[in-house]
């Protein structure tokens, strides 16, 4: 579903980009959820005139792209078919790929009437894109860099911070905020971004941590952790992802009977009445996990952070595990959901806070919505 890494293969063209005099943060509206839809999305508004774009907010991808061509919608074509252009090719986890090159193209934001040029990719083919399965017309890339998008802001003037967070709400209502400084005060577990290495260098990752089930200690090695809004779903490595489920089972009260269910999701369980919400979890799932950081911070996920109620009322793990990571924990969506998770680029750091996501916080702008 979800792609998760993004490393970008090949020169990237740092394009210049226009100053511009207007200061603000903004408040974005997202769409979609954990489960059924499987990402969410924030629509931009692109080219001169703008026509919106509807886009998978990805912090595992330092690019933002499109297809060069999106049903009636041409954008991202070279300004000049015989220009000199630079190639781009991004791999995803989930064994996608783009190819393409990049461009830059006016976007407008609700700051205020500035469109400034921002560098993105013009993907001409796609294997095995999510695109084609949500809809969705590509990428926001806010990944670590210095061609994502929150940067190229920065650099027009039209934010002063480079940092922004996002929250999403496991009740409909999820939003994007970039470039508020109020955040960089908020209350919460706050971590140093881990140094950039060459495994991890578009990503943000709090450093290693352990994981918990209860007061149990789920294997010993300490783990990289990444926070990723790019999957869905977390992920672990296998034999790791293999203890955590036996130990949950273990901990799980004999009216859970295990079943299979079409989400293909593994394992599930069918509670005595079904289950219709998150709140029925916390009834049948007793059972907390953590992350535990070697800086101290604690991550706190309850079952309604680690379980997706299915279209057949069944409850199904959502922590999954992958032969392909070792030594690597992944925060997808399902385990930042309603939390604010704040990405202070300014100062190094990482934060989340419990919140409620679907109610926005006040902006000096308007807040944009899918059109």
């Amino acid at each position: 579903m979800a792609a998760v890494w993004a490393p970008v293969v090949g020169h990237l063209l740092l394009l210049a980009l226009l100053p511009s005099t207007s200061s603000s943060h903004m408040v974005f509206d997202l769409s979609g959820n954990v489960y059924p839809t499987g990402e969410f999305h924030v629509t931009m508004h692109i080219g001169d005139p703008a026509k919106p774009y509807f886009l998978h907010v990805d912090t595992g991808s330092n690019l933002t792209s499109l297809e060069c061509k999106v049903g009636s919608k041409d954008v991202g074509q070279p300004k000049k078919p015989h220009e000199t252009v630079c190639d781009y090719e991004i791999h995803y986890l989930d064994g996608s790929w783009s190819q393409g090159v990049l461009i830059h193209d006016k976007f407008t934001f609700p700051s205020g009437s500035t469109k400034p040029d921002i560098a993105f990719g013009c993907g001409y083919k796609q294997v095995g894109s999510h695109e084609t399965v949500t809809g969705a017309d590509g990428m926001l890339g806010l990944g670590r860099g210095s061609i994502d998008l929150v940067s190229q802001l920065k650099r027009n003037k039209i934010i002063t911070k480079n940092v922004f967070a996002h929250c999403l709400s496991s009740k409909g209502g999820s939003y994007l905020s970039i470039g508020d400084e109020n955040l960089l005060s908020s209350p919460g577990s706050w971590v140093p971004m881990a140094p950039r290495t060459d495994r991890n260098h578009n990503h943000y990752s709090p450093g290693p941590a352990t994981l918990h089930l209860d007061t149990k200690s789920i294997g010993t090695k300490p783990m990289e952790v990444i926070f990723d809004s790019g999957s869905t779903y977390t992920h672990l490595p296998e034999d790791l992802q293999a203890q955590l489920v036996a130990a949950l089972k273990a901990s799980l009260s004999r009216s859970l009977k295990e079943v299979r269910d079409p989400s293909q999701l593994h394992p599930c369980w069918k509670g005595p009445g079904g289950f219709k919400s998150s709140d029925d979890l916390k009834k049948e799932f007793k059972s907390v996990m953590s992350l535990k950081f070697h800086n101290g911070a604690t991550m706190i996920i309850p079952p309604e952070k680690y379980l997706i109620v299915a279209g057949h009322g069944n409850a199904c793990f959502g922590m999954l595990g992958r032969k392909d990571i070792r030594d690597m924990c992944i925060i997808g969506d399902i385990t930042m959901q309603d939390q604010l998770v704040i990405y202070d680029n300014e100062h190094g750091l990482l934060g989340w806070r419990p919140s409620q996501c679907d109610k926005k916080p006040k902006s000096k702008s308007a807040i944009f919505s899918r059109i």
